[in-house]
């Protein structure tokens, strides 16, 4: 409860709204731009989380992902749609922030952790399409993602937060070269993922689908989750594989410019069907306490 009223106290403290401009930018971004290639990046973004072993050990003891993998990654890109399309400081976008909050104040998660998983949703993008994008992301495209995230940051009560988006890449840098190693929980954590990523794909497929996941990963990723590399030339093949399709893309997109996609929350997900309310949202044990009114 102390928690509670202290991540309140922080959000009421964040008076100034986010620019029109940035929230703008990111709309378009992740509903017309880029869906794919975001949600994709999203997806390693949520598999590197997986490295920490601070992060892997509170996600295993919650039991959640090993036990509900689907609905908790559904959980979580609802409410990050939800905060793209409607705006963090609309009510609606308030009410996704405290929800998110009450779920987080029942665990003891680190600041640290917090802001280095937030981290996630800007600097993947960032590198993921100038990877593999129909383009990469213009400066003002990345500044955008950068105010976006850290004010929702604020609204979380992440109270270090860094101040330029140089600042933030650099805290990614750093927490993946230094706290990246090997744990049990981090490969229970990861294979769970995995396998909730592959799931309706047909059961011959998953094995060299996993492989052609494990192309785009990085060496220190592998080590740390305890996965195998897979063979070079198929990394490789995954890498220019992207890259073909990124050419295509490019010269595509140029001549018929994409119109707007739903975004996720817009869209049937496994776990609500055709349309969720925001109660669903948190681990079935905490449901009755979240949905209290208190």
């Amino acid at each position: 409860m102390i928690r509670l009223a202290a991540l309140s106290a922080q959000m009421s403290a964040e008076t100034a709204a986010l620019d029109a401009a940035s929230l703008s930018c990111c709309r378009d971004l992740a509903s017309r731009l880029f869906p794919w290639d975001t949600n994709r990046a999203l997806e390693l973004a949520l598999l590197k989380t997986h490295c920490v072993p601070s992060i892997s050990g509170l996600l295993s003891r919650t039991g959640e992902f090993e036990q509900r993998p689907r609905k908790r990654y559904d959980d979580t890109a609802l409410m990050v749609a939800e905060l793209l399309r409607l705006g963090p400081d609309s009510p609606g976008g308030r009410a996704v922030i405290q929800r998110m909050n009450r779920i987080h104040a029942h665990y003891a998660i680190s600041e640290a952790d917090n802001l280095y998983v937030l981290s996630g949703f800007v600097v993947k993008p960032i590198h993921w399409l100038e990877r593999y994008g129909w383009r990469p992301l213009r400066a003002e495209e990345q500044q955008a993602l950068f105010r976006f995230w850290m004010h929702v940051g604020g609204l979380m009560g992440i109270t270090e937060r860094p101040n330029t988006l140089e600042e933030l890449l650099t805290l990614n840098r750093r927490v993946e070269q230094e706290l990246f190693r090997s744990a049990a929980s981090n490969r229970r954590v990861a294979d769970a993922t995995l396998a909730m990523l592959l799931a309706n794909w047909p059961t011959p497929l998953q094995p060299a689908l996993a492989s052609v996941l494990r192309g785009v990963l990085e060496p220190a990723v592998l080590t740390s989750l305890g996965w195998s590399a897979p063979p070079t030339w198929l990394g490789r093949l995954v890498r220019e594989g992207l890259r073909l399709r990124s050419a295509f893309l490019n010269q595509w997109l140029r001549r018929l410019p994409p119109r707007r996609l739903r975004f996720y929350s817009e869209r049937p997900t496994p776990s609500y069907g055709a349309t969720f309310r925001l109660e669903q949202l948190g681990p079935p044990p905490l449901l009755e306490q979240l949905n209290s009114r208190r």
